[in-house]
Parts: C-alpha cells; structure tokens; sequence
C-alpha cells in the first residue's frame, strides 16, 4: 500500500542531536571508522560504557564483557579513546545525545542488507532521519545533502544508489532503547587529562589499559603543541627531525616523510642537547629482558621541534644499554619485535609513538608476549580418535537444492490462517496486517491472495502470507523458515558453505584452563573456487585465505557436545560463507559465519583462544541460533 504524502529531503542539522536545555535524553556512544563516520554501538554496549562511566569517569570499559566479539577493545574514558589490544589501533569516540523520542529512545534501529545477506545498521544521525519521515508516512527520502547518494523507498522498503541505481533491501527492527539519562548536557564530550599517580597493577590487562591512556593522552598533548607552537623549523646541523603521530597505530607510517635523515637511514630519532645525537630504531639492539631506557642527563629528546622533557612537569628519561631492574611504579609496555633491524612493526611503532609522545611518563619496554597459535609437534601416531563420535574427516560437494520445496507449499507447513488480522505491522514489508501485503503487484501467486495473514506454529509471530514466500524466495531455498522477528527455526536451516574438509581428532597437549583433559583439534579446509547461483555473484572467483584453519576444544564431555554440534552444522553448510572479510576487507572470500571458533591454541592475547570458562556455553547459543540445537543430537 502506498504511503501518503509527499517525499522529503534530508536538511544538515535537522536537530538530529538534542538541545543542551532538555533534561531528559539518550545517549549514544559511537566510534569514528576510517572513513570519517561515527559509528553507533549497540544498545548493550550503550549501556555498559553508562554504567562504568558512573562508577569511574577516568576509568577504562572492557567491551568484551557484554560483547564477545569486541573482546579485543578497551575505551579508555579519560581521553575518549577506543584501543584494540592485539593491533595497537586507535580511535576516537563520542558520547552524543539524541531525543528521548527519537529511533534509538525508542529502541528502533534501520539496517541495509550487505552483499554476503547480513544486515548492517546506518549511522545515528541517518538511522534518525529515516525514522523521522517513516514516522510522518513519506513515501521516500532523499540522504544526499547527508552525503549519501541513496534514495530510501518506504513502499518497497529498498534504498536505491542514485549513481549505479544498485538496489538493497532495507529493514526496521525493535531492538533495546539506548541509555537516557537527565540533568545538563556536558559542554564537552571528553573528559580532562591528567595523571595518574600511584603503582599500577601488573597485570596484563592493566598494562594494556595503562598503554591505552598513555597514546590516548600523548596524541591529545601533540595536537594541542601543533596549536599552540606551529611546526618548529631549523636549518643545518641544529635541524632535528619532525616525528608525526599518526591517527591510529595500525597500518600506517608513524614518521613523517619530510623528515630529516641521517645517514640514509629512516625510523630516526633524534636525541640530543644541540642535535648532535640520533638514535636508529633500525641499529638499537634491545635486550631480551626488561631493560630501562636512559638518557644523557645533557641530552633531551626532540619531538615536533619541542623540548619536551625540559618542559615543566615532564621528566628525563635516561639511556643505558645495560639491563637494569625496573624501579617501583613505573609501568612495563609491552612491545612486539624489540630487535631486529627489519620493517617496523605496525604495533611496534605504535607503541614506539606512545612513548616518544609521552614522555613525561617513565616506561620501561619489555617483551610483548606472543600469542601461542599452534601445539607442539604432534606424530601421527598420537593423533586419535574422538571418543564418541564416528570417523575422523567431513567432506562437503556442492549443495544440491531440495526438489518439491515449493514456495507456497512451505509457507503453509509452518503457518496457519488468521481469520481476523490484529490492527499492528508486518515486520517484513511494514504494511498494517489489516491492509494487503506490501508485495501485492511484485509477486503473483494465484494460490496466496495478498491479505492473506498466516502465523508461525512455534513462536506465534504473524506476517502476510505473501511477504513470507517473498522472504523464502530471497533466501536459500531449502525448505525452512526463519522468522525475521523472534529468529525462531523452523525446519533445517542450511547454508551457503562452499565445498571443503572437516577433519578432527584428539592430539595429547592440554589447553590453558583444562589441565586435566586432552585437545579437540578441528581442521577446515576449503579450497578457492568459483561461486554458484547461492552466492553473492555467481560465476565469480572466491578466494580462500587462512586455510587450512585449526581450531581446538577440550576433550571433555561439554567439548564433544560441541563438536558434535559443529559436525552437523558443517554438514548443514552453516560454518563458512562467502562475502566481505571483517579484518581484510577483501570481498568475495570464504568468512566464517557466526560461530565462533578458538583457534590460538596456548593462550588467549587476540581473543580467539583460551581460557574462556564461558566460550562453550556462547558457542552452543550460538549453534542454536542457526538450527543446530541439542534436541538435534542422537543418543
């Protein structure tokens, strides 16, 4: 059913935050990416950061703990920083403020589906706008003067790219409200920096956080020099060379290509009372145990032009290739590849940058310690096999459709008819149910008549029965349902996982946090290939990087449970796909697919290995969200 009225087109500062007058509003954390966007976080996540930042205003917010996959990120509060732990990457993030009955006040959140058939949610401010003519029944919205070239069609519920006229299914869900909180707004959305006295603790997670604060302040204190004394210049042998901090630790230079060299060599920091002295990062041999950094008490270290430890409130820090005890608190940064005259690492210079930077601040470097991602060599004869579970080895050809699946014919196996329909929307085409279905005209199927109202046997959630065979027909074709709602199975779910082999077996090392049993060792392995009408772009090359790829259980009774799962998931085609690598960004390219695998094998640094006393519990939450439940095992 078309909507009335007329379209309408975005205007900049609509009043999508919220005035500083009001005394009620909601919160929104976001993080900018690299594209210049503020990102949201999710509702949870929203709540999380509140709650800490109540209790500690310059403290730090563990994201891992109410989210699994941000295990590897940590906000740091006092400089309004987000540092991920495992890359040394940095960036900034916002506390912004919408009104209370604006989209995220009301938990609402409007997604576009991306190539590989996931969902991705818009950036606030747009999420806003969009609710706001949704909400005022325009028929469309134009996002260009947001900077997007994107039509947004509420009839077809499809944005449509102005440029190349692609089109992508759009959707409105309910999800958790955003925080909202009263009293004045802040006048600043970050809060002051300063010191922090005291020993600091010892353990690794505390470093990690100490290291988070120390960049975090150091590029806020580098920026304020630039402003305040411009880029200092000199000419012969008093020229000192500019050292640049970069926005964020990972992937990027972390010196400035015009700065002066010496002796050919780049990576130089220049060290020393009138310019005499530089130290090479390329030369400097670092022990292999904590050892104090020292300088001349006649040199001073050079950054931007500045003098900075002679600046008031700054301290000397001194050079002495000697190994040497770290005096009391003074905190130990971990630091991948301290030696080595190779290639800077991405993290190194990261870390390097935090302490040039912040030099105020005494550090000592230390070793960073480096995830253990494999066991020790393991014969063949030591492999064995899985108790409990027959054979050693799944393999996968290509997915076969079900024949006699018809549309219709599936639709009603799930559903039954409504003879009088509730006055409330159908989630999928967001028509009212007493209206027909928004695909009247789009699809004909003479045996389903557009207000025809059917709702779902288990769940109870109720949809035209057109807009489910419109769903199903858009999905993989296999003879289940999923409700977009509630997420509830019906029938079995099967994926797009292109052909490979499982492999699985028992090797006898013990994983961090299960002493007492052995290891589960999974081996995937799937070959590149070309991709077939289930697929993003049929015909197409995919790539497969990373393979093969081992992932480990222990070998106790709730880790043959989960592997059992995961053998019955591998063979429904749930635990790979092909679409947009997170990490990489290469597309077309076998992913996992929601289902979280461990695949460091003697620790725990990137997130993905062990201990996790809670990793078996989420991963069998996990395999039932896709239809692979515990009711599926076989005694």
């Amino acid at each position: 059913m078309a909507r009335p009225g007329s379209g309408v087109l975005v205007s900049v500062g609509g009043g999508l935050g919220y005035s500083s007058q009001s005394m009620a509003r909601v919160v929104v954390w976001e993080w900018l990416n690299e594209h210049g966007r503020w990102r949201p976080y999710t509702a949870a996540v929203c709540h999380h950061i509140e709650n800490i930042l109540k209790g500690d205003a310059r403290g730090s917010v563990i994201l891992g703990q109410v989210d699994p996959q941000l295990s590897p990120y940590v906000i740091d509060l006092q400089s309004m920083h987000q540092f991920r732990q495992d890359t040394g990457t940095m960036r900034p993030v916002q506390r912004n403020f919408y009104d209370p009955s604006s989209a995220p006040g009301k938990g609402v959140v409007w997604e576009w589906e991306n190539d590989n058939g996931s969902w991705t949610p818009y950036d606030m401010e747009l999420c806003v706008s969009i609710q706001n003519a949704y909400e005022k029944q325009h028929p469309w919205l134009d996002l260009s003067s947001l900077g997007f070239s994107y039509l947004v069609d509420f009839d077809s519920m499809a944005q449509t790219n102005r440029q190349s006229q692609r089109r992508r299914r759009i959707r409105r869900r309910m999800d958790l409200a955003y925080p909202l909180i009263a009293g004045s707004i802040p006048k600043s959305q970050s809060w002051p920096v300063g010191t922090n006295s005291g020993t600091p603790c010892s353990c690794q997670q505390c470093l990690l956080v100490h290291s988070t604060r120390a960049a975090s302040n150091a590029i806020l204190a580098s920026q304020q020099r630039r402003k305040l004394y411009g880029m200092a210049a000199g000419t012969g042998d008093q020229m000192a060379p500019t050292v640049r901090q970069s926005n964020t630790f990972a992937g990027t230079s972390l010196w400035s290509s015009g700065a002066a060299v010496a002796g050919g060599h780049h990576n130089n920091i220049a060290v020393g009372g009138g310019g005499g002295g530089k130290v090479e990062m390329s030369t400097l041999n670092f022990p292999c145990a904590p050892a104090l950094m020292n300088l001349p008490t006649t040199h001073t270290l050079t950054i931007n032009g500045q003098n900075n430890l002679n600046r008031p409130g700054t301290q000397r820090i001194v050079v002495s290739t000697s190994r040497g005890s770290i005096p009391p608190g003074v905190p130990a940064l971990p630091v991948k590849n301290l030696s080595g005259s190779g290639p800077v690492h991405p993290a190194l210079a990261g870390m390097t940058g935090i302490l040039l930077c912040a030099a105020g601040l005494p550090v000592c470097l230390t070793r960073a310690p480096k995830p253990i991602l494999h066991p020790p060599p393991v014969n063949k004869s030591d492999l064995k096999p899985v108790p409990g579970v027959n054979g050693i080895r799944r393999k996968t050809k290509k997915k076969h459709l079900r024949k006699g699946k018809n549309p219709e014919d599936v639709v009603r196996r799930y559903t039954e008819k409504i003879k009088v329909a509730p006055d409330e929307d159908c989630t999928i085409c967001m028509e009212r149910l007493v209206t027909s279905s928004g695909y009247e005209g789009v699809l004909n199927h003479k045996c389903i008549k557009p207000e025809l109202v059917g709702k779902l046997g288990k769940c109870g959630h109720m949809y035209h029965l057109l807009c489910l065979v419109a769903m199903y027909n858009n999905g993989n074709k296999d003879g289940s349902l999923q409700c977009p709602t509630c997420k509830a199975i019906y029938g079995e779910k099967t994926g797009t996982q292109p052909p490979g082999k499982m492999e699985y077996h028992i090797i006898p090392h013990s994983l961090p946090g299960y002493s007492e049993s052995k290891t589960i060792r999974i081996v995937y392995d799937i070959p590149a290939g070309i991709q077939t009408t289930e697929h993003p772009n049929p015909g197409k090359k995919f790539t497969a990087r990373g393979f093969p790829r081992h992932c480990y259980l222990p070998d106790n009774e709730k880790g043959r449970k989960v592997l059992k799962l995961l053998i019955m998931a591998w063979d429904r085609h749930l635990i790979f796909t092909i679409g947009t690598s997170s990490t990489t960004g290469e597309s077309d390219t076998v992913v996992w697919n929601e289902i979280h695998h461990k695949t460091e094998f003697g620790s725990n640094l990137t997130g993905h290995g062990y201990p996790d006393p809670n990793y078996l519990d989420n991963v069998v939450v996990e395999l039932s969200a896709q239809g692979v439940g515990e009711d599926n095992l076989k005694d």
